[in-house]
């Protein structure tokens, strides 16, 4: 049994608006939770799409009230639930309603299966790893951001390339000519980071990857670094073109003598995992998913 076993009084959940099954998975969900005397937390929109409005609760309070969160949809609806709940640290559930997740635990035909051995306690929580980064301009802090899988810098729609100049602790690594760059958490090592060469990295090792992206030099490589250590990138050149984008989320645009900083965040992403799935399972079977459909 867990011994920190998680209470099932309250439980968020959180679906994908724009997934209509999603939405009918909730609906379904609710009313079997309800059944097991399991308060539901819904934010307004989907506590009206479900026609559930007295179940309608302030994002905030889902987010602190919660004893777990379901969270249904794919990475890309966990990632930004992940970044919300960041503060509180509230575990997490993801079950799958995409195509492809590496995050998400439970796919849809086991939801039920899967929750019913939370409440047995079969279960662990992993903590992952999250990124902060700073946005500096003029030598001021201008904007900070969180994230789950990566903290990317690319060249804007015009731009040939971007010239980023690194540091690692203050040390000079190298000014990287590319299309642009990745700083990744373990959890985004199979993200952008993947397609873009990175290596994968098992969520328990401590560490960050730097990926540079199409580099217009042949030695050019990802590097592994500490989580203790943290990555500084200096917009450098004529560039007026620059994005930074979180998870592949949010953006924020970045010009000539800008700098973005990255390091370890102080808080975890909470993630609900069942006992009888491991990183390597999930590995295995979603990169030969991935694998079958680029031949398809």
């Amino acid at each position: 049994m867990n011994e920190n076993k998680i209470k099932f009084d309250k439980i968020g959940i959180i679906p994908n608006l724009h997934k209509p099954k999603s939405l009918e998975i909730a609906f379904q969900l609710i009313s079997w939770l309800e059944t097991k005397g399991v308060t539901v937390l819904l934010n307004e929109i989907t506590a009206n799409e479900v026609q559930r409005p007295d179940l309608a609760t302030r994002p905030s309070d889902i987010y602190k009230s919660s004893d777990f969160i379901i969270v249904l949809g794919g990475d890309g609806t966990l990632l930004s639930v992940a970044r919300q709940v960041t503060w509180y640290e509230t575990p997490i559930l993801g079950v799958n309603v995409g195509h492809l997740g590496f995050l998400t635990e439970l796919e849809l035909e086991n939801i039920y299966e899967g929750i019913e051995k939370i409440y047995r306690g079969e279960y662990r929580v992993d903590k992952r790893m999250m990124l902060e980064a700073v946005a500096v301009k003029n030598n001021m802090i201008t904007e900070s951001f969180s994230a789950l899988n990566d903290v990317v810098i690319t060249k804007g729609s015009f731009s040939r390339i971007v010239q980023l100049k690194t540091f690692v602790n203050n040390r000079y690594i190298e000014t990287y000519p590319a299309d642009g760059l990745i700083i990744s958490s373990p959890t985004g090592s199979t993200a952008y980071s993947l397609s873009a060469g990175g290596p994968i990295l098992s969520p328990d090792v401590s560490g960050m990857v730097i990926t540079p992206i199409s580099p217009h030099t042949l030695n050019s490589r990802s590097i592994v670094i500490s989580d203790k250590e943290e990555v500084k990138v200096e917009i450098v050149g004529d560039q007026n073109d620059v994005m930074l984008t979180i998870d592949g989320q949010q953006g924020y645009k970045l010009k000539t003598g800008d700098i973005i900083i990255v390091r370890k965040a102080e808080f975890s992403a909470n993630m609900i995992r069942l006992t009888d799935r491991n990183f390597y399972d999930v590995l295995r079977t979603k990169l030969n998913e991935r694998g079958c459909r680029k031949e398809e």
